[in-house]
């Protein structure tokens, strides 16, 4: 059985100040988004195991994020993918930006997290 194509969704609300920093007000959801931002795309099961969160609150808190329009996610057979939307002006890169600055240490044990699950079919095997 072949896989189906795989789409983007984009998200539909625009961006302003207030919206992105109450959207990134959660430390979870700063992490999160972050480290997605480092990683580039992160399936769930990666994000639990990195930051050794359940599913149900990093899935929670991913959803928060994709609805204020900061994250895109697309389906691969069972697994659910998330990026950093294509969509966001680039004043918001810059925030972001920032902020990983000042999170850079704690980014650093989450990514040692995500290297220790090997690559990606290996984390799928392993823990997906």
């Amino acid at each position: 059985m072949g896989l189906r194509p795989c789409r983007w969704r984009l998200p539909v609300p625009e961006l302003d100040p207030v919206r992105l920093f109450k959207c990134l007000a959660d430390e979870t959801r700063l992490t999160l988004t972050l480290l997605i931002r480092e990683e580039g795309e992160l399936c769930v099961c990666e994000m639990t195991h990195a930051l050794q969160e359940s599913q149900p609150k990093v899935s929670r808190h991913l959803a928060q994020l994709r609805t204020c329009g900061l994250l895109s996610d697309r389906r691969e057979g069972q697994w659910v993918y998330y990026r950093i939307s294509d969509a966001l002006p680039g004043w918001v890169s810059e925030v972001l930006a920032a902020a990983d600055t000042g999170l850079q240490s704690r980014l650093v044990e989450f990514q040692q997290r995500l290297q220790g699950m090997g690559n990606r079919p290996e984390r799928r095997a392993a823990l997906c």
